[in-house]
């Protein structure tokens, strides 16, 4: 145990040390040469999975680069920015609490992160108008479309109201969105295969403080985290975004009952 908290305690201070020197550069990147910041987020999060252990592994296929897609995934832990961010250069819809807290919103700051204001009537059109115009130039927009974070060991219901406006937000009612189903499921650690309560315990969810997690997942040493790109669904002319959000949440439920169960959903 004493090895593993020295290991813990080296990944974290590399993590930090590494974190540092590419917020420097990432600073210079947006001032000197902005329509390459998707970059340099991309190898942090590689660094950060690598500090923590994570071990990714992809199925499916993703959404053809350069072509615009909005990605609706399922949501577990904070890990899941790190995990999803170490693949591609995507950008997120958080909350925005999330910009106003330490470090935390520094970092979603220079990843040009776009917030939502709940308490706020009427945000949904300014976020939805960010997002049409991310997709429309060709960039990748990660939506959590449960609204939170789940236990991890079920998946919560979608909500469709996002997908709707970002349709509308493109400013062409017959312009279509491709709609990027993306599960999420985290399969063991420490080299095992995890089960319900491993999988309750490396979610981030409730009450649940961000220092004493981090250092639940440092002490871990090894996560395995599955990636599961679904068959993508246009939304638009030919289908709503409630028909195109129960597709969504399909797609990712039976891919998290295969990812758990070894079997196909049926």
């Amino acid at each position: 145990m004493k090895d593993l908290r020295v290991g813990a305690l080296f990944r974290l201070a590399l993590l930090i040390g590494g974190t540092l020197g590419l917020v420097l550069l990432q600073l210079v990147v947006m001032r000197v040469t902005p329509k390459y910041r998707g970059v340099l987020p991309l190898h942090f999060h590689r660094l950060t999975c690598w500090c923590l252990g994570v071990r990714r592994r992809v199925r499916g296929l993703p959404p053809p680069a350069g072509t615009g897609a909005l990605i609706v995934a399922n949501h577990v832990s904070w890990l899941d920015i790190g995990v999803l961010g170490a693949e591609r250069e995507l950008a997120f819809v958080a909350k925005s609490e999330v910009g106003e807290w330490p470090v935390v919103g520094f970092l979603a700051n220079l990843q040009h992160t776009v917030y939502i204001d709940r308490q706020r009537r009427g945000a949904t059109a300014g976020v939805a108008a960010a997002m049409g115009a991310r997709i429309a130039a060709g960039e990748e927009v990660v939506l959590f479309a449960e609204g939170t974070t789940g236990d991890g060991t079920r998946i919560l219901p979608f909500r469709s109201s996002l997908l709707g406006a970002a349709h509308q937000a493109m400013g062409d009612v017959e312009t279509d969105v491709t709609v990027y189903p993306l599960t999420i499921t985290y399969t063991g650690w420490q080299g095992l295969p995890g089960g319900r309560v491993e999988r309750a315990a490396l979610a981030w969810y409730g009450d649940t403080e961000l220092w004493p997690h981090l250092k639940l997942v440092l002490e871990c040493g090894a996560i395995d985290v599955e990636l599961v790109w679904g068959e993508p669904i246009v939304m638009g002319r030919t289908m709503s975004r409630k028909a195109a959000t129960r597709r969504a949440e399909d797609a990712v439920r039976a891919a998290r009952n295969e990812a758990v169960t070894g079997r196909p959903a049926v």
